[in-house]
């Protein structure tokens, strides 16, 4: 491909995201419905023995790459195979380190969370699925920085499938933890012989020092930038693990996972395809502008919605499913996150474009900014508020998003209010149609579905009314680059 290419970039790139939202919506629906049928047989307690295992991974993960992966993907000129060998040749002996000192200081881990012996075996098993998923980065690197999600996308759902299948047939017959357990492994196994079938990479080891100090320029302040949002996220996870009972870290991670689930459907897939695009065209700013506009406006037209929706139907939800009952003390956490994803729907892709045409000391200053505050204001909001203190914190944080439009624009051209306006108001117009019809619609789970596909045609009929014509445009442009 070539790098000033834009037809070619365009093209690959709206193929990616339509490849990434499709993959998302049926990996996230078999999730989702998962979830909900383990919400009915599992306990708040196994929830959070799992939440907290699962956050000890990107911590491991920080050590293992060094941010190289990254500097392959947005690196200026065609990475060679002594980019590709020197990378994996430093991930593989890194992760292998790793994974030996985990494993080795298991117990210890146990002993510290209390963690029964089947704990022990999932933080086990979730190490191994590590090394695993480690082995994937090459094949992987080398389809994202060509575009080729299309082909990136199959392993996801070979992953997504037999994770979820297995934990549902599991926890059905009553394995409890261990559920988990063989689910990690299941999906570590499958994920790697998938992506190796489809995108082929002969392993090769050894070392070039002009590749690896190019590399790392660029690479470790990008790993100290991930380190630092290992600390304001994961490692939080594992101190509220020590803190707070295990419901209630339960409560935190089911409020936090279904607030977020908007942002994993659509944020997550619209950011790892701006990285590589916008990597390809920090050259062309016109270019750079319009793509960072079209991202935040594709962002902002779902995750708006989602915004109101979420507030005001969560607790019908709760309340219509009585197995779910155990859930209510979730929903103030879940509205805070919800502000909180809502704010970093506009955030997280600029300080993604941030990173792409090289500013990535910049975005490492915000990111410092981000973890001091959270470790100040989290512990102080659960003394005075307890767990529902560990989400309001959050989205007060979450309100420095005016920061961070303000740095982008100074080194980068682009109007916030162009790109969020028309999904705003049309937002703010269905939540108040929603607030007043919902008690008089709501009896049942069957009128609860029906109210949401109400309040998404009352969304889309608003947005077509007041943005038409941009609307229209941008859906012809992708039926062009999907057709042609």
């Amino acid at each position: 491909m070539e790098e000033n290419d834009i037809a070619i970039i365009t093209k690959r790139s709206i193929r990616g995201i339509v490849a990434l939202v499709s993959r998302t919506f049926f990996t996230r629906a078999i999730s989702m419905t998962t979830g909900l049928l383990l919400a009915a047989f599992l306990s708040p307690s196994t929830f959070g023995v799992f939440y907290i295992v699962s956050a000890i991974i990107p911590f491991l993960s920080y050590f293992s790459d060094i941010g190289l992966a990254a500097s392959l993907i947005q690196k200026k000129e065609e990475i060679t195979q002594d980019d590709l060998k020197t990378t994996f040749t430093i991930q593989q002996g890194l992760v292998i380190t790793i994974v030996i000192i985990a494993l080795l200081l298991s117990n210890v881990v146990g002993q510290f969370y209390s963690l029964e012996g089947v704990g022990i075996y999932l933080f086990d098993a979730v190490v191994i699925a590590f090394f695993l998923s480690s082995l994937k980065t090459i094949p992987s690197i080398i389809l994202e920085r060509n575009l080729q999600f299309q082909k990136l996308v199959i392993p996801e759902i070979v992953e997504t499938l037999f994770f979820n299948v297995t934990v549902l047939v599991l926890a059905i017959q009553g394995f409890g933890v261990m559920s988990f357990t063989y689910a990690v492994l299941a999906r570590g196994i499958s994920g790697l012989i998938t992506i190796y079938i489809i995108a082929p990479w002969k392993i090769s080891l050894g070392i070039s020092r002009v590749s690896a100090k190019k590399l790392l320029s660029f690479g470790i302040p990008f790993q100290v930038n991930s380190f630092l949002a290992l600390l304001k996220d994961d490692l939080l996870v594992m101190y509220l693990g020590k803190v707070l009972p295990l419901a209630q870290v339960g409560y935190i991670g089911f409020a936090q996972k279904m607030a977020f689930t908007p942002l994993r459907l659509i944020m997550d897939n619209v950011i790892r395809i701006t990285f590589p695009s916008f990597s390809r065209l920090q050259h062309d700013k016109n270019s750079l502008t319009v793509g960072i506009e079209k991202a935040l406006l594709a962002v902002s037209l779902f995750i708006f919605p989602s915004f109101f929706g979420l507030i005001l139907l969560s607790p019908y939800a709760i309340n219509l499913i009585p197995k779910f009952a155990k859930w209510e003390p979730a929903l103030l956490s879940l509205s805070f996150f919800a502000i909180n994803a809502t704010l970093s729907s506009i955030s997280t892709p600029l300080t993604n474009a941030l990173n792409a045409i090289g500013k990535i000391k910049i975005t490492l200053y915000l990111m410092i900014f981000w973890t001091v505050l959270t470790w100040i204001l989290t512990p102080l909001s659960i003394l005075f508020f307890g767990f529902n203190g560990v989400a309001g914190a959050s989205a007060v944080i979450a309100s420095s998003v005016v920061l961070v439009v303000y740095i982008a624009r100074r080194y980068i051209e682009f109007n916030i209010l162009k790109a969020v306006k028309y999904p705003l108001l049309a937002s703010i117009l269905m939540g108040i149609v929603l607030y007043f019809i919902r008690p008089f619609l709501i009896v049942n789970l069957f009128t609860l579905i029906l109210t949401i596909l109400f309040s998404a045609i009352v969304y889309i009929g608003i947005i077509l009314i007041i943005a038409r014509e941009e609307i229209l445009s941008d859906i012809k442009l992708i039926k062009q680059n999907l057709i042609s």
